[in-house]
């Protein structure tokens, strides 16, 4: 096995130095060596081994020169390959320095959803579902009817209080009446009072005047009692006239208070007429906004619970939560322009503003926040929230809360070297 190694070792050139053998000096031509019986089984020195690289200076010039020619002699066999990677090369350095140069301009992240505030549309009031003019996943417009509830229990209620209503304002104008008379009445009253208190002065005059005459022995004394008697007759008379008239003046407290009663009972009619005009319009249950019905379960003929669910709401107020780390915040403002690129649309790229960046991480805010404070602690770069909104939304697309996007943010508005070669080109 070993001589057959050694054989294979031995190159051409020297298989055709070998010597040749008579025949072939005979004819002048030489054969391929071919070792005796006696050179088969003779051991062999084994093959020198080249040497290492590291002794490239230990050896001969001569060597050295050679294999520098055959380093020379193959960019010489290829020249195009040679200039094609010089030129390569010359290309790839200014482009990669234009793409560092552009890119640092930009903060980016793929950690970034679309959110909105959806919400569950509930009925006020409880009836039987008549008509869902609506859809799953339609757009609808503010104030435009999703569900409509059957009405007729709430206009027989709106009816009722409105004939409540017209009971009150009745008692209120009947009060307002009976008032209108008791002033008659006191006015009549008080005339009767005055023609009293004038029969009252006639009669304290003659009862004076006979009084002097039965003094004077000029009349009787018969005609002074009489006087003085009628004098006293007109004094009960004119109190019992001021009295009738404090009764008729009393009755008119008495009718002003009915009418605060009655009052009171007209507002509290009119109150319960707006509530049922509120359970009639709550009947209809309309969008509020513009936005998507989404996961409608409401059906014609279904009795309706109030504040059972019908369907959910996305409206098209939506907005980006970007995750940056906290390492890109360093440059980040409100009013930066961001571009979003939505990965349902990847075609397409919307472009809009950073709003406000959350004050702390979002870990912060979990429901589990995480606790820090430990022995087996370990620095991890945070992510904090960046609310980015749209500039504006596309309609032709569907766009909802939860679905993922790439958000890049300009930091520095200075424009880069290639967006000045490109704006000078």
């Amino acid at each position: 096995m070993t001589l057959e190694r050694d054989s294979r070792e031995i190159g051409d050139e020297t298989l055709l130095e070998a010597p040749r053998s008579e025949a072939a000096r005979a004819r002048g031509k030489s054969e391929p060596y071919r070792p005796s019986a006696d050179e088969v089984d003779r051991p062999r020195a084994p093959t020198p081994r080249k040497r290492p690289i590291e002794d490239e200076e230990e050896r001969d010039p001569e060597e050295r020169r050679a294999d520098g020619e055959a380093r020379k002699g193959w960019v010489r066999r290829h020249p195009i390959a040679v200039a094609f990677g010089l030129l390569c090369l010359l290309l790839a350095l200014p482009a990669g320095y234009l793409y560092w140069d552009y890119t640092s301009h930009f903060e980016t992240t793929d950690d970034a959803y679309i959110a909105s505030r959806q919400f569950g549309i509930a009925p006020e009031v409880s009836g039987y579902i008549r008509a869902v003019p609506v859809t799953d996943n339609e757009h609808v417009k503010a104030g435009q009817v999703i569900a409509r509830i059957d009405d007729r229990t709430y206009r027989a209620a709106l009816a009722q209080t409105e004939a409540q209503v017209a009971a009150a304002q009745a008692n209120i104008e009947n009060i307002d009446a009976q008032m209108s008379v008791q002033q008659a009445q006191i006015a009549a009253d008080q005339a009767q009072v005055n023609q009293q208190q004038a029969a009252l002065v006639f009669a304290q005059e003659q009862a004076a005047r006979y009084q002097y005459l039965a003094h004077t022995i000029a009349g009787t004394v018969q005609n002074a009692q009489q006087y003085t008697s009628q004098m006293h007759q007109q004094q009960a008379s004119l109190d019992s006239a001021q009295a009738t008239l404090k009764l008729a003046q009393r009755q008119v407290e008495a009718l002003k208070a009915q009418r605060d009663s009655a009052v009171a009972s007209l507002a509290q009619a009119k109150a319960q007429r707006e509530q049922a005009q509120l359970n009639l319009s709550y009947t209809t249950v309309t969008a509020d906004q513009p936005g998507h019905v989404v996961q409608l379960s409401a059906g014609v003929g279904q009795y309706a619970q109030s504040g059972t669910n019908l369907t959910m709401f996305v409206p098209d107020d939506i907005w980006i939560w970007a995750n940056f780390k906290e390492t890109q915040l360093d440059k980040m403002r409100p009013r930066q322009p961001v571009t979003v690129d939505i990965d349902a649309y990847p075609e397409r790229t919307i472009h809009g503003h950073i709003v406000s960046v959350q004050p702390g991480s979002g870990t912060a805010f979990s429901l589990l926040p995480a606790q820090n404070a430990t022995g087996n602690w370990v620095k991890i770069v945070q992510r904090v929230p960046v609310k980015v909104v749209l500039n504006h939304l596309p309609t032709d697309v569907a766009l909802g809360p939860g679905m993922s996007a790439e958000v890049g943010v300009r930091v520095n508005s200075h424009p880069s070297l290639y967006e000045q070669l490109r704006r000078w080109l």
